[in-house]
């Protein structure tokens, strides 16, 4: 994590160049050994005490044996005099001894100080005075002037002017630079570069007396600058040196780092309250201006013409430094608790820069030797200057603490190509960082790509980025001919070029479609073989893309020089448009041969310990198997229940109780029966042991005294497994009759799950009355070890232990000896139902109360892995990055024999039949359905494609059904092969259905059967049919050949289609007349208004507001009418009382007008009463027949928030249901009187009830209002007299989005009808464009339609920095309980943030309901870790007492819906927190 704190401020003067000297230096290696942390030390604790009680001791014996006071008070300034002479004695040695061994360094400080203060050619011989050049620049300064003033006056102006609508107004109104010109305080040459070239480095003093004012006329806005101070090493390079008068082709000048830079600002808040500046602040200035200055920016000034001057503002670079970021050691402890008492140790993280690339390290909890092993690449544009410019710090709520500073030349880095060592921080006690830095050239051949690729998979960083095999820089000169924007106006084109997630911008070009940019720009490329770089050609807005191009980099690594030089053809733009775009790719290479073997050893490998990389568990471990137990039903129990004292015999009620292995199940009790059916199932896990056995028991249950024994039996758990499966009749002993039938499957597991699809749905299919669902796989778990957990709070080392969690079974491993790298061992097993939904928790603690990090991992991760087993280390979430666990989680896929079961089949004699008795099986089918409804998804409308085979399927099914004698119930012989049928859900058995749909038919292979449901939701419906649904039901149904000509589509009257939307917004109401008295009338009163709003026959009433004359409403009503109506709109105000409600006034507006103007926004007077008037925004809404601005509309529904919670409709919907076909007929034979029902959301229209027909007419036309056509569907569905149902039809409004004219005009197949049953209908979908669409982008949005208000924010994330940035803008709308106004501030966190170490705030405005605070806020943020993060935002009242609310209003924003990499900036509406 990054620090919020700014970087402490370097200690002044000038940085100089570096000798040979400080080389040595910085590579020093430093000998000594770690000292231990600090801590308490008990010894010390003692001996403090044992001094403090020898002082008190000499008092208590004075008291003792009454000694004088006088004499002990001489006794103690004797003392103290004694010790004073002696400490200043000690302290005069001391001072000379130091002085004596530091004599050398003592004597170089005294003499840095005094040097600091002089010219950079006094202190290095290499650094040349150069007075002629500074007089020559006073002489000069007067004419540079004039040139500032006419680039300031004639370029830089207009070209301001032209970048915002508000700045058209600014001029220069003065321009003057003064008489104190620049100094070169000295000046250095360096002549081992390249010889084409000359390298200058200026040392610059720049104290001006500058002056410049500028104006901005239309705000009255004055500003100016008046004195400006700049110090810094300025780098000049003359290139290319040519054979030609001037010589010098080019000069280029830049600071290697940012020079010191301050400017006095006048006018600076006023220049800050323009619109087009509102977003930035002084210190945003600052940054910009020096940034521009300092590299990789680069100030180009051509001497001859024909130069390529974007290669010369930016050069390839001179190489990439891998900077290896290891650990650190002997940090200074900064953490202290008990205000001091007891020392602790430092969180600590490190920041590094190279110029302006920044990086910062993950900050290690509660350590002073952190191990970071994080891996970072720079871009180096010249060495030797640029410096790797480390800081580390301690991470703290509040104030991070500095720990140490350190500098490093990557001139170093380039000679020695790879350097390993420990550098010394600075300005610190004690700490060092261990780095390893490596130089990679830049090759521009693809020889040494595959050797680089290798080599990178072998490195390793915490930091997530991988190692990359390139660079690429893109030099992005010019395009011609793009095409206009919307309107035929001139584009103002910026390009964004992107490889991978990585996106950068160019300038914007303004008002031309030849538009010239000569910018360049580096991205790091992992593999050249498989990524592109993408270029999209967009307007200013980032609307309106003008083109697009895409380059594959494979292109380039065929390519000579590895180059592409030449114009592109831009895709999706003009005929004609093209851009130029000179593309260079070059390999990165660590020449490791000319690295010494002791620094290019690795040196990761040889500090960390040699762990195990997988699991040795125990070889009986996951050889467990299932036990499946299927307790069906009982007969002839012995009866135990007597009355009448045991003349008169009863029954039982009789249960079961089974045992094996340890575990124990009980059934449900069966009241009053001797012959019970349980149907339930029970599954254990075991290990196969000799002499286990299953234990059966039947009790009879009483109330008031012991169970009745009913007998036992026992079953080994070896024949069981021999047998496999086993379905029968087992006696009971013990007793005189009765028997228990049991189904005993020893379930086998397989490590591949080609057989899970039918698991699941044999899962579906059985159903028991103890509400289990069967185990589709056993997952095995072992938990081998962990390391590098994190020390306690109290700085001790952990007792850990972990706890498993899965579903609702928890196991806990045993707790460790304290270690951070403790060993367990132990193996764990849990029953999975469905392995595609369900995950394993892991929670590690240290002795179960202080949390270490958890891990969560999805079952489904094992479908995708070789014989589904995972044996790895893991890293740990919520502890320290090093932090891992290893296991291995191996699943087992249970391959039941009823997954197996062939279609029984009517011509195989060989197989047993199916005695049932019908009346004892259909009852206890409906027993069954009154105590366990179906799962939503086995409510399932058979689809078209298994309609055509549904005959065939009748065919198979079994029909054998003979009645049982009354004695005693059926007994059910079942083929192995076959499923039970206890476990099968029950079918209806109407006669008549038996026809149509197929009975209670055995299906080996599973395929879904109908089911006849009657009173099932809408919901039901819906889900049923979509989900379950092949993806061609939606196509059109094949019109029949055979029969009456059918028209393909419908034949709709003129007007279909035509209505329109009329949007109304209740907004508020002002001056209305009191009505309410008080005192007889002697007192006024207020009112307690609402509104009537009357268009034709639909009728709105708002809410009451109480006791106000000037109410706010705030709601928003929407009407369907024909466009050539002739209504009114009326408009009632009355104040509400109890017992009639008084009136305060009317209006009304003719529709027509309304339809002309298409959008009002004015206030209403009220007629027929003294005073009053009401504020209303009228819409008629304009529809359009394709999808283009859907999503717009979308994002306006979110930004609207209103009292009476309506959510403002997207589309209308309208649909023609022409006729059916094929209908089927009713139970009784006859043909239907068909209506169809039509569903939407909430709404629901019913057709007309045609005469009995199977093929209706009805010829009707409806309209829906849908709010997001992405998410809602129309449920159509048939039924003969509104009671028998005869098929339905399910259509997404979003198949519609992908049709021409957004209409779909054909036949549908019905589900849940016959095969040829079909409907004739007609959908048409027209989307809302409001006019308030377009006011989103101008930021126009009527405020009272956001509810408590709305909040404008700008979020972006800078990669470079890694920083999520935030700037809060205003609000505007605020809700305000109280006629002053409210005194509102914006408080910002980030969730989950548990300790709020993330929550910020802005400035308070006072009394204001559209306060401005335009301030910046940065977070240190990963960018992976923005995909978990919400930001919420709440905007408060600063001046809420105790009976009022403090927070106005609240929003969150979910960072990964949004392109933060682009950046944003919106109004968003502010919500009630309950919302």
């Amino acid at each position: 994590m990054q620090s919020d704190k700014s970087d402490p401020i370097e200690p002044k003067g000038t940085d100089c160049p570096s000798t040979s000297g400080p080389e040595k230096k910085a590579l020093r290696t430093v000998e000594t050994e770690a000292p231990k942390p600090k801590g308490i030390s008990a010894v010390a604790v003692l001996w403090t005490f044992g001094k403090c009680l020898g002082a008190l001791l000499p008092v208590y014996l004075a008291g003792y044996y009454r000694v004088s006071t006088s004499l002990l008070m001489f006794g103690m300034m004797v003392y103290t005099g004694w010790k004073h002479v002696r400490e200043a004695k000690e302290a005069r040695l001391k001072s000379a001894i130091q002085f004596l061994d530091n004599e050398e360094e003592f004597t170089t400080m005294k003499v840095s100080k005094i040097k600091r203060d002089l010219p950079a050619w006094v202190n290095f011989p290499d650094v040349e005075k150069v007075e002629w050049l500074n007089k020559v620049l006073q002489q000069v300064w007067p004419f540079v002037g004039q040139y500032l003033e006419k680039l300031l006056v004639e370029t830089i102006a207009p070209s301001i002017r032209g970048s915002s609508p508000h700045l058209q107004t600014l001029t220069f109104t003065k321009v003057d630079m003064g008489d104190k010109a620049m100094k070169v305080v000295g000046i250095k040459a360096h002549t081992e570069n390249d010889k084409g070239q000359v390298l200058l480095d200026l040392y610059i003093s720049y104290v001006g007396n500058v002056e410049i004012n500028v104006e901005v006329k239309r705000y009255f806005c004055k500003a100016g600058v008046k004195g400006i101070q700049l110090h810094g090493v300025m780098r000049v390079i003359l290139e290319p040196l040519i054979g030609d008068v001037p010589i010098v082709g080019a000069v280029t000048m830049f600071f290697i780092r940012r020079p010191k830079l301050d400017i006095n600002w006048t006018g600076m808040t006023n220049l800050l309250d323009i619109p087009g500046l509102n977003v930035m602040s002084d210190s945003m200035i600052m940054d910009a201006i020096a940034s521009f200055l300092v590299l990789p920016n680069r100030l180009v000034v051509p001497l001859v013409p024909g130069l390529q001057l974007a290669q010369l503002r930016s050069p390839l670079p001179r190489g990439v430094v891998r900077i290896h970021l290891l650990e650190a050691q002997t940090l200074a402890a900064k953490d202290n608790y008990v205000k001091g008492v007891m020392a602790g140790l430092s969180d600590p993280y490190a920041i590094l820069r190279v110029g302006p690339q920044n990086f910062t390290s993950k900050h290690i909890d509660n350590t002073d030797s952190p191990k970071w092993e994080e891996v970072y690449e720079v871009i180096v544009h010249e060495v030797p200057g640029q410096e790797l410019e480390v800081e580390v710090y301690d991470k703290d709520p509040d104030k991070d603490d500095f720990l140490g500073r350190t500098k490093l030349d990557l001139g170093i880095v380039k000679k020695s190509i790879v350097v390993d060592d420990w550098f010394t921080l600075k300005d610190t006690p004690s700490g060092r960082v261990h780095f390893r830095l490596e130089w990679l050239a830049l090759l521009p051949s693809t020889d040494r790509l595959e050797q680089t690729l290798k080599r990178n998979e072998t490195v390793t960083s915490k930091a997530g980025d991988p190692p990359s095999s390139a660079i690429l820089v893109v030099y992005l000169d010019k395009a011609e001919a793009l095409p206009m924007k919307k309107g035929n106006k001139d584009p103002n084109p910026m390009v964004q070029l992107s490889v991978q997630d990585i996106t950068r911008e160019s300038k914007t070009c303004y008002t031309t479609i030849n538009p010239v940019w000569g910018e360049a720009f580096t991205f790091f490329i992992q593999d050249p073989r498989k990524q592109d770089i993408d270029i999209q050609v967009k307007d200013g807005d980032r609307v309106q893309t003008l083109g697009s191009l895409t380059i594959p980099l494979s292109r380039l690594l065929s390519n000579a020089n590895l180059s592409l030089d030449q114009w592109f053809q831009l895709d999706n733009s003009g005929s004609a448009s093209r851009i130029y775009i000179n593309t260079v790719l070059r390999v990165l290479w660590l020449d490791e041969e000319h690295v010494s073997s002791d620094v290019s050893s690795n040196l990761e490998a040889g500090l960390s310990k040699q762990l195990p990389q997988q699991t040795s568990p125990h070889p009986s471990f996951a050889t467990e198997g299932l036990l499946r137990i299927h307790l069906l039903a009982g007969q002839n129990l012995v009866p135990k229940d007597n009355l009448i004292g045991g003349m008169v015999k009863g029954k039982s009620d009789p249960y079961v109780k089974i045992n094996i292995g340890g575990e124990t199940f009980t059934s449900q009790v069966i009241k009053s029966n001797l012959n019970p059916t349980w149907n339930e199932m029970y599954e254990v896990i075991l290990t196969q042991l000799p002499g286990q056995e299953l234990q059966v028991e039947v009790f009879d249950k009483d109330m008031d005294m012991k169970d009745d024994f009913m007998g036992r039996l026992k079953i080994t758990l070896k024949d069981i497994i021999d047998s496999q499966y086993t379905d029968q009749w087992y006696t009971l002993n013990d007793v005189k009759s009765g028997r228990v039938r049991l189904i005993l499957e020893w379930v086998p597991a397989l490590s591949h799950n080609a057989t899970l699809d039918q698991v699941m749905q044999a899962q579906s299919l059985q159903s028991y009355k103890n509400k289990t669902v069967p185990s589709a796989a056993l997952l095995f778990l072992y938990v081998a070890r962990a390391n590098s957990l994190p020390f306690k709070k109290s700085g001790k080392e952990p007792k850990a232990g972990a706890e498993l969690v899965f579903g609702n079974t928890t196991y806990k491993t045993k707790v460790c000896d304290r270690s951070r790298s403790p060993e367990w061992n132990e193996a764990f097993y849990f029953l999975v139902r469905d392995p595609r939904e369900e995950m394993l928790i892991m929670k590690l603690s240290s002795a179960w109360d202080q949390p270490m990090g958890s891990l969560v991992f999805p079952v489904r991760e094992l479908l995708s892995e070789p014989q589904l087993v995972l044996d790895k280390w893991m890293p740990l979430d919520g502890a320290l990055p090093e932090s891992e666990i290893l296991l291995r989680a191996e699943l087992k896929i249970l391959s039941s024999r009823m997954t197996e079961a062939p279609q029984p089949s009517v011509t195989d004699s060989k197989k047993k039949e199916m005695v049932i008795s019908t009346e004892q099986t259909f009852k206890a089918a409906s027993e069954d359905k009154k105590s366990s409804k179906l799962p939503t998804n086995e409510l399932v409308g058979v689809s078209s494609q298994l309609k055509h085979s549904e005959a065939a399927a009748e065919a198979k099914a079994p029909a054998s059904t003979k009645d049982a004698t009354p004695a005693e119930p059926a007994a059910v012989h079942t083929a192995p092969d076959t499923l039970p049928s206890a476990a099968l859900v029950e079918k209806p058995t109407d006669p008549e259905e038996h026809a149509t749909h197929s009975d209670t038919a055995v299906k080996g292979n599973f395929e879904p059967q109908q089911i006849q449901t009657e009173g099932t939701g809408l919901d039901n419906l819906a889900h049923a049919t979509v989900t379950s649904l092949p993806a061609d039901t939606l196509k059109p149904a094949e019109i029949p050949k055979a029969g009456e000509a059918l028209p393909p589509h419908t034949t709709p009257s003129q007007d279909f289609g035509k209505e329109g939307l009329l949007r109304i917004h209740l907004l508020e109401a002002q001056n209305l007349v009191a009505k309410d008295s008080m005192m007889g009338g002697m007192v006024k009163g207020k009112s307690d208004p609402y509104v009537k709003i009357n268009v034709g026959k639909v009728a709105f009433k708002s809410h009451v507001i109480k006791e106000n004359l000037n109410p706010t409403w705030n709601e928003m009503y929407e009407v369907v009418l024909a466009g050539h109506s002739v209504q009114e709109i009326k408009f009632e105000a009355f104040d509400k009382d109890l017992d009639s409600d008084d009136f305060l006034g009317r209006f009304s507006i003719q529709l027509n007008e309304v339809i002309r103007s298409k959008y009002t926004d004015q206030w209403y007077t009220l007629n027929d009463v003294k005073s009053g008037r009401v504020h209303l925004i009228l819409e008629w809404v304009p529809t359009v027949s394709n999808s283009v601005r859907l999503d717009q509309v979308l994002q306006l529904q979110s930004l609207q928030s209103y009292q009476n919670k309506a959510v403002p409709t997207a589309a209308l919907l309208f649909v023609h249901i022409e006729r059916a076909h094929s209908l089927p007929f009713k139970k009784s034979g006859k043909e239907p009187k068909a209506g169809a029902e039509l569903v939407l959301g909430e709404t629901t229209y019913k057709t007309k009830l045609c005469e009995r027909s199977t093929s209706p007419q009805w010829k009707e036309s409806f309209y829906f209002l849908v709010h997001d056509p992405k998410q809602q569907m129309l449920v159509v569905k048939l039924s003969s007299g509104w009671d028998q149902p005869m098929g339905s039809l399910v259509v997404p409004v979003k198949e519609l989005l992908a049709q021409p004219q957004l209409v779909l005009d054909q036949w549908f197949y019905l589900d849940g009808a016959s095969t040829e049953s079909q409907i004739l209908l007609r959908a048409e979908l027209k989307i809302l464009d409001s006019k308030m669409v377009d006011m989103i982008s101008t930021g126009t949005l009527p405020c009272a339609a956001s509810g408590n208000g709305q909040v404008k924010l700008s979020l972006s994330y800078a990669s470079q920095k890694r920083q999520l940035i935030v700037i809060v803008h205003a609000c505007r709308g605020l809700l305000s309980h109280s006629k002053d106004g409210v005194d509102s501030y914006v408080s910002l966190m980030l969730l989950p943030d548990k300790s709020k170490a993330t929550k910020k705030k802005t400035a308070v405005k006072k009394r204001d309901l559209n306060p401005e605070y335009n301030e910046r806020f940065e977070y240190d943020l990963p960018v992976a870790e923005t995909r978990f993060r919400c930001l919420s935002v709440s905007v408060k009242n600063n001046s809420a007492s105790f009976r009022s609310r403090d927070v106005i209003g609240q929003v969150q924003i979910e960072l990964a819906q949004l392109d933060l990499i682009s950046g944003i900036t919106e109004w968003f509406t502010l919500k009630d927190e309950a919302e």
